[in-house]
């Protein structure tokens, strides 16, 4: 429960009340980012560029290491671009991970998302070795206004129902197809080598628009670990981040980034079904650090 009640605002908003700057707000600084899970490298980094911006200005004012710190996270954040790339018609996503991380959930709330713009919408449920992601989806589906494509039949090859939602898509002039795969079977290789083979039948009836690796913020460093296949095989191009509650965390959001190279494009901050948004760096910036 101690996590949960620790905030990085919380823990800055102390440092920054007091007088001036000092030995000890530099040792507190590092402490606080490090407990948000920026990671040692990334924290370091941040430390060092902000004490030589406090020495260049000769400032010894807390407000201002407040700013420059908001400055820096923000500049860091937004190397990376967070737009989605959906113009194509029907645009294909993609959506992998681990099982455990929310991968469905997203789908859902993914698919409200873009129906809060009007975008039509179909989920494909190609996670066909676990019997309730189908009828997870379907649920999903439902509460977001969106149509979703089952498998046929019990243990459906999941390329073929990927397959099967893109026609569909086709037929119906629908926009946006969202694609749930598989989090695990029974050996990592044979997961990849599913993700490639849904890929390649994808591909041949439309452009794949995005591939997003869903990631647990609360599991941190951990959760990348286990999701590092992903990323080295699948092709993806953003990452959602869910159970991001802003406070103990908050860090990964620039720490997963740096680490990945890939672009944070979604996050998630709630259980409702309008709880994911677009990943805006300046304004988390302003909510790390206020």
């Amino acid at each position: 429960m101690a996590e949960r009640s620790w905030s990085l605002k919380g823990a800055l908003r102390g440092m920054f009340a007091k007088p001036t700057i000092d030995d000890e707000t530099w040792d507190d600084l590092e402490t606080a980012l490090i407990t948000a899970d920026f990671g040692p490298a990334v924290t370091d980094e941040i430390v060092e560029e902000l004490h030589e911006k406090v020495d260049r200005y000769r400032t010894t004012d807390p407000a201002d290491l407040q700013r420059m710190l908001r400055e820096t996270l923000e500049e860091r954040l937004a190397r990376f671009d967070p737009t989605l790339h959906l113009s194509e018609r029907p645009a294909v996503v993609l959506v992998v991970g681990v099982n455990g991380v929310g991968k469905t959930t997203t789908i859902g709330k993914f698919a409200k998302f873009l129906r809060n713009y009007d975008r039509s919408v179909v989920v494909g449920a190609a996670d066909t070795f676990r019997a309730a992601a189908v009828e997870q989806l379907a649920t999903w589906a439902q509460r977001a206004d969106a149509q979703i494509v089952r498998p046929q039949q019990e243990r459906q090859d999941p390329a073929s129902v990927a397959f099967q939602t893109i026609e569909f898509a086709k037929s119906h002039g629908t926009e946006i197809v969202i694609v749930d795969t598989a989090g695990r079977l029974h050996t990592k290789g044979g997961l990849m080598d599913e993700l490639s083979k849904i890929k390649r039948v994808v591909e041949k009836q439309a452009p794949i628009a995005e591939v997003l690796l869903v990631l647990d913020a609360t599991t941190g460093q951990n959760g990348l670990a286990q999701a590092q296949a992903f990323i080295e095989h699948a092709g993806v191009t953003g990452l959602v981040l869910t159970k991001l509650d802003g406070s103990a965390k908050g860090g990964f959001v620039l720490a997963v980034q740096e680490r990945t190279g890939l672009p944070i494009k979604l996050v998630g901050q709630g259980e409702g079904i309008g709880d994911l948004t677009g990943f805006t760096p300046h304004v988390f910036a302003q909510q790390l650090v206020g």
